[in-house]
Order: C-alpha cells, then structure tokens, then sequence
C-alpha cells in the first residue's frame, strides 16, 4: 500500500521526522532553506500533508496549485500564513499547536518586560563598552515592576499566564483590554480588571500585548495610541509583527515619548526596521518566546500527532476549520 506523501517546510527535530517516516513517504528541509512561493508549490506536488512553522503562507493560489494536498499542520500557536477561508474553499485542512506554549511563552513575556523596565540590554551594552568607570545614583535607574500597573492587551492563555505572574508574583495590579470580557472567575484568578484600551494606555506603567495578528489588530499600537501612554511607561511585544507601527515606535523611542519597549516579534521579520537599532531604550530578540528545548519538541510533536490523525484516520487534535472534518466524514 502506497503511503501519503507529507512534506516538512523548514528544519526541524530529527525525532519528529522519525515520528512522520513511521507513517508516511517524508521530503524534509532539514537544509532549512527558504523557499519562494514558486519553490514551496513545486516541493508541495504529489504531497498530501505539510509541516510547516509559521512562515510558509499557504493562499489560495498555492493551494489551487496543489490539488492532492489535504492537511497544514502548523508548529506554531500563530496561523496568520494561513489563509483559513482558501484552505476550508479547498477541503484543506489546517491545525496549530495552542497550550503547549503558554507557560514558556508567559515565561518569556514577562522576562522581556523585567529587562525592558529595568534596562538590562542597555546597561549591559554600557559594561561591554567598557564605559562603567563608577557608581552613579542614576546610573541606568529603571521603571519599577512590584506593584505597577501591568496593562494586558489580548487576555487569551498566554496574556492570563502574563497577568498571574504579575498579580500573584510582583503584586501589580493588572488591568485588561480583550475582544470580550473573562467571566468573572477567571478575572478573579488573574486578579484583572477589564478596562477600556484608552484606558489601559493612559493608566499602565507596562503594556504588553499578546493580540493574534489580523487585519483588525494591524497597528494596533500607532503614534496615536504611543501618544496616549505615560511617557515614564514600557511597551512590550510577544504577539506578532504588524500589531505595532514599528516606525512610529522607533520615533516615540528615540523621542522619550514612551520610556522603552521590548520586542520579540516585527514587521516583515526577519527584518527589522533599521530605526528600531539605532535606540539603545529598547530590548530586541529574534521571535524566540517559546523557544525552550520541551516546549519546542512539544509543538512539534503535536503537528505531527494532527498529521498522522488527520491522514490515517481523518480525524485532529487542534483543527481550525473543522468543517473540513465534517465534510470529508460524509
């Protein structure tokens, strides 16, 4: 009996491609090239399945070009290189990998607001110039963490794992803006407030965003919304590139409008805007929030436990178009 042909986009774990050889015939990119969209519709044919991470768009003009193609299983909680409405048109189904990186990901959120708000990279940066010649009672003094307001925008998993930490570790008092309200229990749990996002702005000492990317969250945070914060506050970003005007942060950095900011995701990544490398108030790292060694192998494995489901028994774990399962059970 043939196997289905699957195809892994980037490299990854030489256990998860022992885990899909098990099942199925495996083309792997453990080269870890980048593939134009050209490439990746030629490397996709004959495939039925596709492991991929984030950065391979799957649209409509690739999936029209791959007919046998049937499953995405995406290692990432993010599926904004997914364009859902196409793959569900096509009977093509996608999956992420959400929960498995929620504690690493709050983890990591936090970590970058605490070296934002105390100016680790700076100071740090100074040291290595060999510029530390004597104490200073200024000398890189920061923004206060234990009991500040701590801002949430987009209270999902991760943004309550970020809030608890905050409310039960720092004793902040915790304030939120979300697409709707928690119910009241889960506000308890993560001692939170719901609050309007002109609110939040105008209010918190430290604003982290953790909002999916989409056409209504683009921007989310522009000159506008830099030009409502306190200009003693700290923004952070571990959601995705585009929710932030990147340009306009950069100029309310170099400006002091806001205090510093600390950035894990960016516009057109892995570009970075060439501005946001010329301020020294802000901590950059290269998308790398979930990025521990468990939590990494526990998002792969779950892409690959939704391929072999999905084409072996037709079913998934973490489907974001189910009606593609409903449909092809008829």
């Amino acid at each position: 009996m043939t196997r289905p042909k699957v195809l892994v986009a980037r490299a990854i774990f030489p256990e998860t491609i022992e885990r899909l050889a098990q099942h199925f015939e495996v083309e792997s990119n453990q080269a870890d090239e980048s593939w134009s969209k050209e490439q990746l519709i030629a490397r996709l044919q004959g495939k039925a399945g596709a492991f991929t991470t984030g950065t391979e768009r799957i649209d409509g003009e690739v999936l029209d070009a791959c007919p046998e193609l049937k499953i995405c299983a995406n290692m990432a909680v993010g599926y904004n290189n997914f364009d859902v409405d196409a793959m569900t048109a096509h009977g093509v189904l996608a999956t992420n990998a959400p929960d498995v990186l929620t504690e690493t990901t709050a983890d990591f959120g936090f970590a970058l607001l605490m070296a934002t708000a105390r100016r680790v990279t700076e100071s740090e940066h100074f040291l290595r110039r060999g510029e530390w010649t004597k104490w200073r009672y200024d000398m890189f003094a920061g923004a206060e963490v234990h009991g500040s307001t701590l801002g949430i925008i987009g209270m999902g998993r991760i943004g309550q794992g970020i809030a608890k930490r905050g409310a039960h570790g720092f004793g902040m008092k915790v304030i939120y803006h979300n697409r709707s309200r928690l119910d009241a229990a889960l506000e308890a749990e993560c001692k939170a407030s719901y609050v309007s996002k002109e609110e939040l702005l105008k209010t918190a000492d430290h604003v982290v965003l953790v909002v999916p990317y989409s056409a209504a969250s683009h921007h989310t945070i522009g000159a506008a919304e830099l030009a409502q914060m306190k200009p003693t506050a700290t923004l952070v970003n571990i959601a995705r590139g585009g929710v932030v005007d990147d340009a306009a942060l950069a100029a309310a950095l170099r400006d002091r409008r806001i205090a510093a900011a600390g950035l894990d995701v960016f516009e057109g990544e892995p570009k970075v805007h060439p501005d946001l490398l010329t301020v020294p108030n802000v901590v950059l790292t290269p998308h790398i929030a979930s990025a521990t060694v468990p939590t990494r192998q526990a998002m792969a494995n779950l892409a690959v436990d939704n391929l072999i489901a999905y084409l072996t028994r037709g079913e998934a774990k973490t489907p974001l178009n189910p009606s593609v399962l409903s449909a092809a059970r008829k």
